[in-house]
């Protein structure tokens, strides 16, 4: 009885559920702790709280926190009520949520856990399997979908990030204020994006005022076709339209590079490559004294870096007017400039200069969602990848997601 009342206060169980009896294996190991459950008729129905007949009792068991090092199982035989208006159900029991296997408290302790580490890793400590642990996490984000109220996206950007090697793509939606990730579809595909804008209700959308993203076809026109004034919200993220100028900048280095090897034997680009890519305003110049010497030369890479540059000079305007003037000369330059590759840098710059504006006019870039990129393949990483899609959704959500995952206080003993 000593034990029993231990368990009783331990559990924190009030009137009617009441510890029976405490059993010990013999190797001390396991400990068992059976609690009676209420019983007669006129129980409520869990769903409407109407007084009901007990259809039946099913046992079930539910593992514990370890007492003193032993494994702690919890056993029941919890009744079944039948209401005539939801059929048949079975009773909350205080201890634990839901159909879980596993106690609030165990659970708590799995969630706190996932946060710093993998499945694996919190399976082999807690010596419970890997899908138990899933399990946890994914009752964990839907109780955290479930509660979380609809938000006022301002900013929103959109991203797609890599779940495996090759081009295996899911899209992230953050929210450029928050940083928070609002959803994670399963694919980057046109459909699923315009699947996702319809799903939204009406004062969601237009409180938007600008959709960060690249210069993904899919995502532009899901948008232009889906969304108020699209053409104004819409911002192409500086980054990857100054990748669009670097990989300019590459294609003419190599094939200049080869060209003046196969005619001298030698090229003054050799090992110039990162110093052609980076950016002059955010780097120390006077330790580069030789390479700027190259960039006031007459080679074609110095035309091509300069352009470069350039664009790099045309993102603090305030003013629409004079930016556009800005990059229309830029255009034009490209187009004179000799340089394959570095026309059809212009021309794409040119047919998407509308979503560029957008982002000058309204400083906006698409930097925290890239962050948040950064942190996903971090944890892709430390899982050493996921089995699929569904699965990476799930940890993106669980880890960036912003939800609130804890258990209401009624369901901890």
């Amino acid at each position: 009885m000593e034990d029993a009342s231990f368990f009783q206060k331990l559990f924190r169980l009030s009137h009617p559920w009441v510890v029976d009896k405490v059993i010990l294996s013999p190797d001390a190991v396991d400990v068992k702790v059976v609690i009676k459950a209420p019983h007669g008729d006129g129980l409520p129905c869990p769903i409407c709280g109407k007084k009901c007949d007990v259809h039946d009792h099913r046992k079930r068991s539910w593992q514990h926190l370890p007492t003193c090092q032993a494994r702690t199982i919890i056993e029941a035989s919890i009744p079944r009520v039948k209401c005539k208006d939801h059929g048949v159900h079975q009773i909350p029991v205080p201890w634990a949520d839901g159909r879980s296997d596993f106690t609030t408290l165990f659970e708590e302790c799995v969630l706190s856990w996932l946060k710093a580490t993998t499945i694996a890793a919190v399976a082999r400590e807690l010596d419970i399997t890997w899908d138990q642990v899933d399990g946890v996490m994914e009752r964990a984000v839907k109780r955290g979908l479930a509660r979380r109220e609809v938000r006022t996206i301002t900013n929103l950007s959109i991203d797609e990030t890599s779940m495996m090697e090759g081009h295996d793509y899911v899209t992230v939606l953050t929210d450029g204020d928050s940083g928070l990730v609002t959803d994670v579809l399963l694919d980057r595909k046109k459909e699923t994006v315009v699947t996702w804008i319809t799903e939204q209700k009406p004062e969601s959308l237009a409180a938007i005022e600008t959709v960060s993203m690249d210069m993904c076809p899919a995502f532009i026109y899901a948008f232009l076709e889906n969304l108020d004034d699209a053409k104004c919200k819409i911002c192409f993220d500086r980054f990857h339209v100054a990748g669009y100028f670097g990989e300019g900048v590459k294609t003419v280095r190599k094939d200049e590079h080869k060209a003046l090897m196969r005619e001298f034997g030698e090229s003054p680009l050799s090992g110039t490559l990162y110093d052609f890519l980076q950016n002059s305003e955010n780097t120390d110049n006077r330790t580069r004294r030789g390479f700027l010497a190259l960039t006031r030369s007459s080679l074609k890479t110095a035309r091509a870096w300069a352009i470069k540059e350039q664009a790099g000079k045309l993102w603090g305007f305030t003013m629409r007017a004079w930016a556009e003037k800005g990059w229309l000369r830029l255009v034009g330059w490209t187009d004179r400039c000799q340089l394959p590759a570095m026309k059809t840098v212009g021309r794409t710059v040119k047919k998407h200069l509308w979503g560029i504006l957008n982002a000058v006019v309204h400083h906006i870039t698409n930097a925290i969602a890239e962050s948040v990129n950064a942190k996903i393949q971090k944890v892709k990483a430390m899982a050493c990848g996921f089995r699929n899609r569904s699965r990476f959704r799930l940890a993106i959500l669980f880890h960036f997601g912003g939800l609130d995952m804890s258990f209401d206080q009624a369901a901890k003993p």
